[in-house]
């Protein structure tokens, strides 16, 4: 049974929701911005001005991710030990430094080293957010805490895309191709919100002047009685999460969930461009920019509510599982459309499965680890997610070039979609056991 939430409590959360999220969730939208700005520059100036081919901008595309995994777990280990206030902010300064210089790549191997530098420079951002929020409140509001933090996500494209078109359209501004403007308008607020995160965020409850003291009171209470009531089973060290079997499986499963995430985000503008060779359509830079965040205000939408019942039910293996299969199918179904209307539908069928299963799964982590042990798995779940990030788009666009359209590497998408949803389901059928802070219900239901 749930016990009756107090309103200290009450007060409580609804700070941290209302204080830390909207900034935390900021800073993930510049950053999820600056990271898919290539999708945007690609075709529309960048791909003729530089010669790029298919499997060229995929490779610009993914190999920030190199970059990204190489240093993701030490950049989460150097959160914890240092604090995620200086940490957080330092990454964000670093890559809107990287990111600028995107506005005077001159060549495809210049293009390249820029990329695999934002990645260096991103390096420890998304999981050390997530590790940051975790820490702030009990397990049993993280799901809804995380799922206003996701928002961010599908909220960069809708927002993101037009601004993004707007940009671009400013071609001649200082003397600069507009996908050189829009580059230099991205980079620059990372800068700006990162000098600011320095002074605006706290490392933990204790150190918040905007909690009274009540409320800091609670909240360090229940989150240090989380921390020691997590059963002997759970994994308490770094080394430990490393060598962890459902560390791994849950690995997977977000192997395929960013796979499908960024197969979608670097090529729906191309695909979106292709509309005028496969239906004849016509559209200018903003119209295309508009098509573009269509997809991603509905997956707003079911993000917060499939977050907000996963929050009610508990998290169980389902709430993962069933977006995963959803996306499996709708993705490659999306290029046998007859209509620009009806392939923009099946788009964003995908872009809500992908968003309803992202933030529910985030829950799950840190929920048997902890301290050490839940920046290092995190990290390591993101590290090997995160590798999709390189290979879908590299894949999407070799396999492109190979075959002349986007149907083969699309079933690829799907099938690794639907390899997600067979592991949760499985992680669900063979773990029986109660994960803390699921108010009586396991993964396992």
């Amino acid at each position: 049974m749930q016990t009756t939430t107090s309103a200290v409590e009450q007060s409580a959360i609804r700070k941290v929701a209302m204080r830390l999220v909207p900034f935390v969730g900021l800073m993930f939208f510049i950053n999820f911005l600056d990271r898919t700005a290539i999708s945007f520059a690609g075709p529309n100036g960048m791909t003729k001005d530089l010669a790029l081919t298919a499997a060229q901008f995929g490779f610009a595309a993914g190999v920030f991710f190199i970059g990204y995994v190489l240093l993701e777990i030490p950049s989460n280990l150097a959160l914890h030990k240092y604090g995620a206030r200086r940490w957080l902010a330092r990454i964000m300064v670093t890559w809107g430094i990287v990111a600028l210089l995107f506005t005077w790549v001159s060549s495809v191997e210049g293009l390249y080293v820029l990329r695999f530098l934002l990645g260096v420079a991103e390096a420890g951002f998304f999981p050390g957010a997530i590790l940051y929020l975790s820490l702030w409140v009990p397990a049993k509001h993280r799901s809804h805490i995380l799922a206003l933090f996701y928002l961010a996500q599908p909220l960069t494209i809708v927002i993101g895309a037009p601004v993004a078109a707007l940009l671009i359209e400013a071609h001649g501004l200082f003397g600069l191709e507009g996908w050189r403007v829009m580059f230099a308008g991205v980079a620059l607020p990372a800068i700006v919100v990162g000098v600011i995160a320095w002074f605006y965020l706290a490392d933990k409850p204790s150190e918040a002047k905007w909690l009274n003291e009540a409320e800091r009171k609670w909240l360090t209470a229940a989150l240090q009685a989380e921390q020691s009531g997590k059963r002997a089973t759970h994994v308490p060290h770094a080394s430990g999460a490393l060598k962890n079997g459902r560390v791994w499986m849950l690995s997977l499963v977000y192997f395929g969930l960013i796979y499908g995430l960024y197969a979608l985000a670097f090529f729906l503008p191309t695909i979106i461009g292709g509309f005028e060779a496969q239906f004849g359509a016509k559209f200018n830079v903003f119209q295309k920019g508009l098509i573009t965040a269509i997809p991603y205000l509905p997956a707003a939408v079911a993000l917060f509510l499939w977050s907000r019942d996963a929050t009610r039910r508990g998290v169980r293996s389902w709430h993962v599982g069933v977006p995963a299969l959803l996306g499996a199918i709708s993705i490659p179904a999306a290029l046998y459309m007859q209509t620009p209307a009806a392939t923009i539908v099946a788009i964003t069928v995908t872009a809500c499965a992908i968003f309803s299963a992202l933030p529910t799964f985030w829950s799950i982590p840190a929920r048997f680890l902890s301290g050490a042990a839940a920046a290092a798995g995190i990290a390591l779940i993101n590290t090997v997610g995160n590798a999709a990030g390189f290979m879908a788009p590299f894949i999407t666009g070799a396999i492109k070039d190979a075959t002349g359209s986007y149907q083969a590497p699309m079933f690829v998408v799907g099938g690794l979609m639907l390899l997600s949803a067979l592991v949760i389901f499985a992680i669900g059928a063979g773990v029986r056991e109660e994960l803390p802070g699921l108010q009586g219900r396991a993964i396992a239901e």
